[in-house]
């Protein structure tokens, strides 16, 4: 935003939890006065009942880069989705990767709701290769599901294909925290605003008027999870809290872990108006 006042930017939001309308305050969701301000994209792309795949925010962000770019102006494409960036700059090979932040989800998804559940909704997504996986094949099931979480598409239809190159070059900056314990007071005085500007009501509304599951991408993203354990009565406010707020801190260090082993990033100032200024 501050960039914007000197640069004719629009910002193309790289954040996996903005791209669901209605998760506004949980988010942390540009307000409208900031997106009147300056344009942004890839934020309010569909409903929080739906999936959206690191491989269709690749092809949306291009497409917004190369449409942002034609107009003349400077596309800044900007969040904390790492799986994303690595898309983004690396394309999705027709296996990609093992991505340990999917993997552990859908082992955490297993311990709950069991493996033969994960087989059936493999089956949804993807029928040719459920039907080559044994119900009791765990490694491959995860693999599977793994591919299909990483890329929306079905392992079975990504065989024999290759990466699509990206069509423009990217200038990365990484905003890093300097000091560990004032990243967390920070995490934990962002959560309780959240609290305060009503993110239990926002999730009460959003259930009342979707049909939600805890298993839906939307609803396992840090805080609403949190939230949805709340309203089932399996937690109470204070483990709620508590447990959104170390689960937050826990992203921020797979962030930071993803940045430590990128080697194409330039560290910036924490503070975005103190990188704005070193950028000018």
């Amino acid at each position: 935003m501050a960039l914007a006042q000197h640069l004719p930017i629009e910002i193309v939001s790289m954040d996996s939890a903005q791209v669901y309308r209605g998760l506004d305050v949980g988010t942390a969701k540009p307000s409208a006065a900031e997106r009147a301000r300056v344009p942004h994209h890839l934020i309010d792309v569909l409903d929080p009942d739906r999936s959206y795949s690191a491989g269709r925010w690749r092809a949306d962000a291009i497409a917004a880069v190369k449409d942002i770019l034609g107009r003349g102006k400077v596309p800044l494409i900007v969040g904390g989705t790492m799986l994303y960036y690595r898309a983004l700059v690396g394309g999705l090979d027709a296996l990609p990767q093992a991505d340990a932040e999917v993997r552990a989800q859908i082992n955490a998804e297993a311990a709950s709701r069991g493996w033969p559940a994960l087989h059936a909704e493999l089956e949804a997504a993807d029928p040719k290769s459920a039907r080559r996986i044994s119900p009791g094949d765990t490694q491959r099931i995860q693999r599977a599901l793994e591919v299909w979480r990483i890329t929306g598409k079905p392992l079975s239809a990504l065989q024999g294909q290759t990466r699509a190159a990206l069509p423009f070059a990217v200038k990365a900056f990484a905003l890093v925290p300097a000091e560990r314990d004032a990243l967390h007071e920070r995490i934990a005085r962002r959560f309780d605003a959240m609290l305060k500007a009503g993110l239990v009501d926002e999730l009460k509304a959003l259930r009342s008027r979707y049909r939600l599951t805890p298993g839906m991408p939307s609803m396992r993203a840090v805080g609403y999870r949190q939230v949805w354990q709340y309203l089932e009565g399996e937690i109470d406010a204070r483990a709620m809290r508590e447990q959104a707020v170390a689960a937050t801190r826990q992203l921020a260090k797979r962030q930071l872990t993803w940045l430590r082993s990128l080697g194409d990033l330039e560290p910036a100032p924490g503070d975005p108006r103190r990188f704005a200024h070193s950028f000018l």
